[in-house]
């Protein structure tokens, strides 16, 4: 008797490390970007400190995504992290060429650096937070 409805080819996906990260990121982002637009039109945050709260954001939400993605995992927290960070980039760089037609420049390097090293680093942590 099976215990569960769910058939078992979709078991690996929902389980699937990356997944699970970048669905967190992408999550924490949108929620993220929600409250400040919340914020920017109803406080008197200025839209000359955007920038900061997007990189806090984008930092906050790359941390727990690889976090999680080391934890689901269980091992090579730091690969799966950075896997969630690169994986993340490409999704950033694609919907900005595509979208607003954004040229190829240094800052989408130096965000593929920190948003990798950011990630790698939750994922470090999430590997070391599982319950053995």
């Amino acid at each position: 008797m099976k215990q569960s409805s769910m058939d078992e080819s979709t078991r690996p996906l929902l389980r699937s490390p990356l997944l699970t990260g970048i669905a967190v990121v992408l999550g924490t982002v949108l929620a993220g970007s929600l409250i400040l637009a919340i914020l920017l039109r109803f406080s008197t945050v200025a839209e000359a400190d955007l920038p900061y709260f997007t990189y806090g954001i984008n930092g906050v939400a790359l941390v727990s995504g690889g976090w999680l993605a080391g934890r689901r995992a269980g091992y090579k927290g730091w690969l799966y992290g950075g896997m969630t960070g690169i994986l993340y980039v490409l999704i950033v760089l694609i919907v900005g060429f595509l979208a607003f037609d954004a040229s190829i420049r240094v800052q989408p390097f130096l965000f593929t650096v920190c948003a990798t090293g950011l990630s790698t680093l939750g994922g470090i942590f999430g590997v070391n937070t599982r319950k053995p």
